[in-house]
């Protein structure tokens, strides 16, 4: 086997692989006699079927083969031994030519490389970034707290609507009546409440259910019918209010506390704005984390100022999506995979300079945080921590999960390093500005 290397404009290698039938002959063979040994073909019995039938049957398709499995294990040796550093993967050349496998026993196979460009990258204190810390705000603290009560909460009549109620009502359009429709304030806008603001049980108002409710899914569900039906239907509608509810906090005692705490590590009204206040903090923390990462990232591609063998990352992720995507649908997303993955590249350069490493024990902190996120989104904030580390256990042992966790904990820890090396400056901004930074980038 010999291996050529051609070094193109653009940051890209062509690799030239000539194969000759010393390589792969004896490969050849060990499956020719396992096709041979296997074969089931009329008229011979199992095992005795003539080698030169076989060779006629397969030996044309397995010289392809093999000659391919070496050429490609070949490249990937040579690499490998003369230390060549490259992007993506290794894939077949635009330029390869025709193979005559019926006549010929010396074959070449060409391969395209994008090479890694060199990371020259200095960080001192001269290289300055603001960390943004949102600052806690009234409403926010009311806001978290309502919500996190309304969890707990339970739906209490009241006498009128002043904003998000729940409302049961009767709709009559003359040809169908429906009783006990449900209609949900809480998830309109300001605009759309407005009509119903300040109405009592009892009052009566017209309305069109096709302005009501926007999917046809949500019309039929309140008029009781299916989807198919609804194009019959008159929407317009008298509607008559029977029941106006209200989501009321639960009253804090000791029956609420046993219910939303039975770890006991929540006693008193104070205990509990105290744990809300740590989640705020904790989840302003991570946006501000979450935004400052994303500022490091373009700072960083910007000043490594990498050149990048585009035209060849493009041929290579329409190969590996086998036709998934066009070359349009990929020009059209292409600055922004760039983006990533250079900040991905330059990750790398990080982790193996700074000596970063990941145990399984924070990886499996870092599930029992995900897993207890998950429990607190369905009204469960303590979740006994058998059941955390089982579901923990669980994530991990999904591969394209845990995945995503180990490549979390090394983006942070290499965010962490790089601050080590620049000069931050931590900001206060308001939940508006921070938003405007966010939306930003």
């Amino acid at each position: 086997m010999n291996i050529v290397r051609e070094q193109r404009e653009g940051g890209v290698s062509l690799l030239s692989v000539t194969v000759g039938e010393a390589d792969y002959a004896a490969d050849v063979e060990k499956a020719l006699r396992d096709y041979r040994r296997k074969a089931n073909i009329p008229g011979f019995r199992p095992g005795m079927v003539p080698m030169g039938i076989v060779k006629k049957m397969y030996g044309k398709g397995l010289v392809a083969e093999q000659s391919y499995r070496k050429a490609s294990n070949g490249v990937f040796e040579y690499l490998r031994k003369e230390g060549i550093d490259y992007l993506g993967d290794v894939i077949p050349s635009e330029e390869q030519g025709a193979f005559d496998f019926d006549n010929a026993t010396e074959f070449e196979f060409k391969f395209e490389i994008g090479e890694a460009p060199k990371i020259e990258l200095e960080l001192s204190d001269k290289d300055e970034l603001t960390y943004h810390r949102i600052a806690v705000e009234e409403q926010m603290r009311a806001d978290y707290r309502s919500n996190y009560l309304r969890r707990f909460g339970r739906l209490a009549d009241v006498e009128e609507v002043t904003s998000d109620e729940a409302l049961t009502v009767t709709l009559d359009n003359g040809d169908m009546q429906v009783q006990d429709a449900y209609v949900g304030l809480i998830s309109m806008s300001e605009e759309e409440r407005k009509p119903f603001l300040g109405k009592k049980v009892g009052d009566k108002m017209q309305v069109n259910v096709n302005e009501l409710y926007k999917t046809p899914s949500q019309r039929a569900a309140i008029l009781q019918v299916k989807e198919n039906e609804l194009e019959t239907i008159n929407p317009e509608f008298s509607m008559e209010i029977t029941k106006i509810r209200k989501f009321a906090e639960p009253e804090l005692n000791e029956e609420f506390f046993k219910m939303a705490f039975p770890a006991g590590d929540v006693k008193t009204a104070e205990e509990l704005d105290r744990m809300l206040e740590g989640q705020i903090a904790s989840e302003l923390a991570r946006e501000s984390d979450y935004l400052f990462t994303l500022q490091l990232r373009d700072y960083l591609v910007a000043k490594a100022a990498l050149k990048m063998p585009e035209a060849f990352l493009k041929r290579w992720l329409y190969t590996i999506n086998e036709g998934k995507f066009t070359m349009e649908d990929i020009e059209k997303d292409f600055d922004q995979f760039l983006k990533m993955f250079t900040w991905n590249y330059l990750q790398k350069h990080f982790i193996a300079a700074e000596k970063l490493t990941v145990t399984p024990e924070e990886a499996e902190t870092e599930a029992k945080a995900l897993a207890a996120a998950q429990f607190a989104q369905y009204g469960m904030p303590s979740v006994p921590e058998d059941m955390l580390a089982g579901y923990a256990k669980q994530i991990l042992d999904n591969k394209e999960q845990s995945q995503k966790i180990y490549e979390k904990l090394f983006e942070v820890k290499v965010v962490e390093a790089v601050k080590g090396k620049i000069k931050v400056t931590e900001k206060a901004v308001s939940s508006e500005e921070f938003a405007n930074l966010a939306k930003a980038m």
